[in-house]
């Protein structure tokens, strides 16, 4: 008799519990919520796909403005907007 509990707690001790699902207002499960930096709250990534002599120009560009590829970016979407009549929100 002792055994059986002995490896009953054994196999308990050796079940690695997988991450607690959270539930939505509808009892459904959901994803686990994320850590998100407080720059990117309530904000989107738009991603774009380039040969890599493209991203080394940008880095480089960025580098020698002194500035990030953010704000690069934000003044290019800017003015595409422009461009296209529309108000520069990035």
């Amino acid at each position: 008799m002792k055994a059986n509990k002995l490896r009953a707690a054994m196999q308990q001790m050796n079940e690695k519990p997988g991450p607690a699902k959270a539930e939505d207002r509808t009892g459904t499960p959901s994803a686990p919520s994320r850590y998100v930096a407080p720059s990117r709250q309530g904000k989107r990534g738009v991603t774009a796909f380039f040969a890599p002599e493209v991203t080394k120009q940008l880095r480089l560009l960025a580098a020698e403005e002194d500035r990030t590829v953010q704000s690069l970016m934000e003044e290019a979407l800017n003015e595409i907007f422009r461009k296209f009549g529309k108000s520069p929100i990035a």
